[in-house]
Parts: structure tokens; sequence; C-alpha cells
């Protein structure tokens, strides 16, 4: 169940950025968004994989948190830090853009 969540949350965001992206610089840049979150979360998925390896055993705490199910927590969690930064610095230079012209 919370793998499902979890793809379902990335799903969404990734439907968001694109549309985010597509109407301000156009479809090439929506899926250049789209790779890097691609890349982002499958290269991610694997780095935190081997790090629940390394904490927790295969069944986890229970039945519905296996490792898997906490590698892809910590992913999310991950990347939510890392896009919450790279989206912030985009805010504040629409801002300042703004108050320039």
């Amino acid at each position: 169940m919370v793998p499902l969540v979890i793809f379902y949350l990335h799903i969404v965001m990734v439907s968001a950025v694109f549309t985010k992206r597509y109407q301000a610089e156009g479809a090439g840049e929506g899926f250049l968004a789209v790779f890097f979150m691609a890349l982002i979360f499958f290269v991610g998925w694997a780095m935190a994989s081997f790090i629940m390896r390394l904490v927790m055993p295969q069944e986890g705490l229970a039945i519905w948190f296996d490792r898997d199910a906490a590698s892809l927590l910590l992913l999310t969690v991950a990347e939510a830090i890392l896009y919450y930064f790279y989206f912030k610095d985009e805010k504040k230079e629409a801002t300042t853009e703004s108050v320039a012209t």
C-alpha cells in the first residue's frame, strides 16, 4: 500500500512539473524536467535501497512496511527536500524579475 501511494504521488508531481514547465517555456523544457525527475527517481531508488539493505531486514517493520517501502519513503523525503530547494530558487528569480520590470 505504501509503495502505491508513493508512486501515485510521483505521478502527480511529474504531471505538475511538466505542466508548469510547458506553460512557462514550452514542450521541450517540460519533457526535460520529466526526464530529470525520472533520472533522480531511478538513481535515488537504487541508492535508497542500498542504504535500507544495510539498516533494515527484508521483512521490515510490518507486513505493509517492508524494506522496499522504506526505501521508497526515504527516496520521497530526499526528493522532496531536493525539489523544494530546486524550485525555491526559481520562485525567487521570478519575483525579482517582476520587481525589476
